[in-house]
């Protein structure tokens, strides 16, 4: 029965977290993270780790907060504590759940805290692709896109499964994308494509071949036209691409990012400004595109990979 848990926990927790399964917009941690956790004191946490009714999951998840929160005010050797007990609470899953809720926490400030955090974490599992992930998508918050494509490199390199080999391309085409390399990331976004079994898994990496496409000066909207098929384009983030293809215009696209039940839990409203801004960009028109790159800014927090990705368009422009 012990090893049926842990079996279910690690494929709950690839489901929930991996880029591929998740929904467009959505941050990672929002399915699983309880909704008081993030901004959790010291003596709050250790009163829910008292608890003995907390599920192995959302201890390993609470367990990862009081860490980061322990290396925050310096305590590294009770944070290093902290991780060993998740190894043990949840031994086939941890790292993704670590890899998982500490790139949102450092969107709160402190991404050393983050990234020392991580360090201590690969010392008790070297080379983890999802702790690498981690890593690079803490430097991505940082605009160090340089130093998360190396480490994109050295995930992949170690990557096991279908999973983590997906997420660390995925996160590598957005590190080649910010960095201006749009060939190459929309490669990699092509490359996540393998192995999704619906259309829903597959349109994020789509929209985002789509935008990389666009700026290597490609035929972006025949490819995507080829992919869509006469699939269903009416649920979000489905209308998306319907704008894309020339199918609704911008205006119809906000109202829908506005109004849709979906787009609101996913802050649908970051992904319709972005895509208009791709989209201005495909016709030429920067002026456009500026304003609706910077309106991507204003709406996507910064562990969202539409805020970096607005960011470095509008240091090109």
């Amino acid at each position: 029965m012990t090893a049926c848990s842990g079996a279910s926990a690690q494929r709950n927790a690839v489901e929930a977290w991996d880029p591929s399964a998740r929904d467009f917009g959505r941050l990672p941690v929002e399915p699983n993270m309880p909704s008081d956790a993030r901004n959790s004191t010291l003596e709050a946490l250790n009163k829910i780790l008292a608890s003995s009714k907390l599920s192995d999951f959302d201890r390993s998840i609470y367990l990862s907060i009081r860490a980061y929160q322990l290396n925050r005010v310096g305590r590294q050797t009770d944070s290093q504590k902290d991780i060993a007990a998740m190894g043990k609470v949840l031994p086939t899953a941890w790292q993704l759940v670590l890899s998982s809720t500490l790139p949102e926490l450092a969107g709160g400030g402190d991404r050393a805290a983050a990234l020392r955090t991580l360090d201590s974490a690969l010392q008790q599992k070297p080379g983890d692709s999802w702790l690498v992930i981690a890593q690079a998508r803490v430097y991505m918050q940082l605009a160090d896109f340089q130093r998360a494509l190396a480490l994109l490199d050295e995930a992949l390199a170690g990557s096991t499964s279908p999973a983590d080999r997906r997420s660390a391309l995925y996160y590598r085409g957005h590190a080649y994308f910010d960095l201006g390399q749009y060939a190459q990331a929309a490669d990699d976004f092509d490359a996540t494509l393998a192995g999704r079994p619906s259309f829903r898994a597959r349109l994020g990496p789509l929209l985002w071949r789509y935008a990389a496409q666009v700026r290597a000066r490609r035929d972006a909207r025949a490819l995507l036209a080829k992919d869509v098929g006469n699939e269903n384009l009416s649920e979000w983030p489905a209308p998306i691409a319907k704008f894309l293809l020339g199918k609704m215009s911008a205006g119809e696209l906000e109202v829908t990012a506005e109004t849709d039940e979906a787009a609101s839990r996913t802050n649908g409203k970051c992904a319709a400004s972005f895509f208009i801004g791709i989209d201005a960009l495909r016709r030429g028109d920067k002026q456009r595109a500026r304003e609706q790159l910077q309106l991507t800014q204003a709406r996507c927090p910064t562990v969202s990979e539409l805020n970096w990705a607005a960011a470095s368009e509008l240091k090109r422009l």
